[in-house]
Formats: structure tokens, C-alpha cells, sequence
């Protein structure tokens, strides 16, 4: 049971790799690029350096090989820095959007700047929240954005607010400021798909109805740094014994648990809550990583 619940999360991820590179290299050569509308973090600082190669060297550089190039050195550092499995399925996903973005020929499917602005941003939000969702990120800024958040203390989301502010005052002073509103357009409608889909400050409670309480905490414990309450109860219907376990856990937690109880208890039953406000200690990713590595 445990390897093939392994083996479709690993065809799952495989899936969003493909999908989400697909995604963004058509959001890139299809939309933003024709437009001249800029792209979040490394991929909008990767146009924006093929535009200045073009304009003072003279010499024509392609997006998709400028992406490549940034994403190397922030892949090693990833790997440094945060770990070896957030990294290794983010650089193939920021590596494989490189190539299609070489490979696929830039179109304009649209001369009205504000479609292009929209779909193109709406393209890149489901690019980047769907791996988001699973694990792992697209790359480049992402990485970084998470690197500086642990020693600068800032948040992620004003972090990539700073980046994206760059981006859109360099876009007005090299192609205007029309180009750089239609920008900020773009990076709305990404943002709001991000947080449609990858609800990662969202906090839920978890009540789980098992049969192998110990078993599941087990499982919890060396997935998650959350806290279990467990509530004793019985079946209605049979009679039987069993336990309720409720755990707090943030969005982005999520598909962890559902692999976790699904792999140790698939006859369990998970109700889910939505969690308004919590009190007291909760570990952000931060300080849950902090304490997976005394632990280790």
C-alpha cells in the first residue's frame, strides 16, 4: 500500500513538473514577452536583462536561457540552504520552463495589452501555486524569497512584494510606464490565482476518526511538528473503539496529513475545518525547521 500511495505522489509531481514548465512558457512567449509585460521575480528579471542585452549589446538572448542561468547557482543554494526535495523537483520545474520557453516561438495571440497582462498573470498563478500546493516551487525567486525570510526575518510575502516593486520600476524607465501599470495588472492576477489555490496562511483544524490511533501518530510525528489531542471515542454503528485525533495545521500542511493517514489508515475518516483565529504556540516553516535539524 505505501508504495504505490509513493508511487502516485511521485506521478502526481512528475505531472505538475510538466504542467506547470508547459504553463509558464506559454504565459512567457504567448502573452507577457510580445506585450512587453514583465513576469515575477527571475523570470521578469530574465526579460528584463534580454531587453537591455538587445538595447546596449546589441546581441539577442533568449528568456528561457537566461532563466536557465539564474536558476543554477539558486539551486545549489537551495540545496544548501533548504533542503534536498523542495529543491531538486523545484530546479527541474525551473529548468524544464527554461527549455520550453527556448523551444516554444514567441506569438502574440493578443495586441490588446491588457488581455495579455491578464492571462499571462493568470497563466503564471497556476504555474506557481500548483506546485506550491504539492511541495516544491517553480524556482528562483521562490527559493530565495525562503533563504532570506530565515536570515532577514522578514516575511516571504514582503519579500517578493520588494522584488516585484524592482521589476515593475525598471519596466517603466526601459519600456515605459504604461507597460510597467499593465505589469502591476499581471502580478495582481497572479497573486490572486496564487492565493486562490495555495492557501498556505490558512490554518485548519484536523479531526481524525481512527482505528489505529498510535500508528497514525507515529506517522504525524515524523511528518509534522504539530501537537495531537487525542479524544477517546466509539463508533455508533458497530460499536467499536477507537479515537478521535484533532491537529491544528497550516493549509500548506495539508496534503502531508492526507498522505500520512491514507498510507497508515486508509479506512480512516478526516474531518476538516476551517480555523478562524489560534492562540498559543503554533511553528511556522521556520522553526519547524529549526527543530527537525536539532533533531537530526
Amino acid at each position: 500500500m505505501q508504495a504505490i500511495i509513493d508511487r502516485k505522489d511521485f506521478a502526481i509531481k512528475c505531472g505538475l513538473i510538466v504542467g506547470s514548465a508547459f504553463i509558464n512558457a506559454i504565459a512567457l512567449n504567448f502573452f507577457l514577452i510580445p506585450g512587453n509585460i514583465f513576469s515575477a521575480g527571475i523570470n521578469g528579471v530574465s526579460q528584463i536583462l534580454s531587453i537591455l542585452a538587445l538595447k546596449w549589446l546589441h546581441i539577442h538572448i533568449n528568456t528561457g536561457w537566461l532563466i536557465l542561468l539564474f536558476n543554477v547557482p539558486i539551486g545549489i543554494l537551495g540545496w544548501l540552504k533548504i533542503g534536498r526535495g523542495f529543491t531538486v523537483y523545484s530546479f527541474i520545474t525551473s529548468f524544464l520552463t527554461s527549455i520550453l520557453a527556448v523551444l516554444l516561438p514567441i506569438q502574440t495571440l493578443s495586441h490588446n495589452p491588457l488581455l495579455s497582462a491578464l492571462f499571462g498573470g493568470i497563466l503564471t498563478g497556476v504555474g506557481v501555486a500548483y506546485p506550491l500546493k504539492y511541495g516544491f516551487s517553480t524556482g528562483g525567486m521562490d527559493i530565495i524569497a525562503v533563504i532570506l525570510e530565515k536570515t532577514t526575518g522578514k516575511t516571504i510575502g514582503t519579500l517578493m512584494i520588494a522584488i516585484n516593486l524592482v521589476i515593475v520600476l525598471v519596466a517603466g524607465a526601459l519600456v515605459g510606464w504604461e507597460n510597467a501599470m499593465y505589469t502591476i495588472i499581471s502580478l495582481y492576477g497572479m497573486s490572486r490565482v496564487v492565493d486562490a489555490i495555495h492557501t498556505r496562511h490558512q490554518k485548519l483544524t484536523a479531526f481524525i476518526v481512527t482505528t489505529k490511533a498510535d500508528d497514525v501518530i507515529e506517522g504525524l510525528k515524523a511528518t509534522l511538528i504539530r501537537g495531537v489531542t487525542i479524544l477517546p471515542a466509539q463508533g455508533a454503528y458497530k460499536r467499536r473503539p477507537g479515537a478521535v485525533l484533532m491537529v491544528v495545521i497550516s493549509r500548506y500542511e495539508l496534503y502531508e496529513l492526507e498522505h500520512v493517514v491514507k498510507t497508515v489508515d486508509p479506512g480512516s475518516f478526516v474531518n476538516l475545518v476551517s480555523t478562524v483565529d489560534i492562540e498559543g504556540n503554533f511553528y511556522d516553516e521556520t522553526e519547524q525547521l529549526r527543530v527537525k535539524q536539532a533533531q537530526s
